[in-house]
């Protein structure tokens, strides 16, 4: 038995915040309207994706996870460790990370809080606007 679901990561205090659903397949498009339906607290909204997979076999007690995608961005911009510096000199342990760690590139996204992470070798940036809320 397999079962595919998708992870998003919305900023959260001190981790992100995730919520994982299921999903038919391994949809880029789905995944996206799946996340402008997504608000964690504070009104965080949903910055990355990730997909997995889970299988097991009838003497398996639970399932396992048995295939991850690469992550899915949504939206925002990629910065060098030069560009940080210029557009965000008082970001003095986001510049050091990125020394002592050799990050080449962050991802800034403010689709609700701003999250700065690193953007690793085969991640994804996908053009998107998040979707307004509107207030009840």
């Amino acid at each position: 038995m397999k079962k595919h679901f998708v992870t998003f990561y919305s900023p959260g205090t001190f981790v992100h915040e995730e919520t994982t659903l299921p999903i038919e397949s391994w949809d880029v498009k789905e995944a996206v309207k799946m996340a402008d339906g997504i608000t964690e607290r504070h009104g965080a909204t949903p910055f990355a994706f990730v997909f997995t997979t889970r299988s097991r076999t009838e003497k398996d007690l639970d399932s396992k996870e048995c295939a991850k995608s690469t992550r899915y961005y949504l939206g925002g911009r990629l910065l060098n460790l030069k560009q940080v510096k210029k557009e965000m000199p008082d970001k003095t342990i986001l510049i050091s990370n990125m020394e002592i760690n050799n990050i080449m590139q962050v991802l800034v996204n403010d689709n609700s809080w701003r999250t700065c992470v690193p953007f690793e070798k085969g991640d994804v940036l996908l053009e998107y606007t998040p979707k307004k809320k509107v207030a009840a």
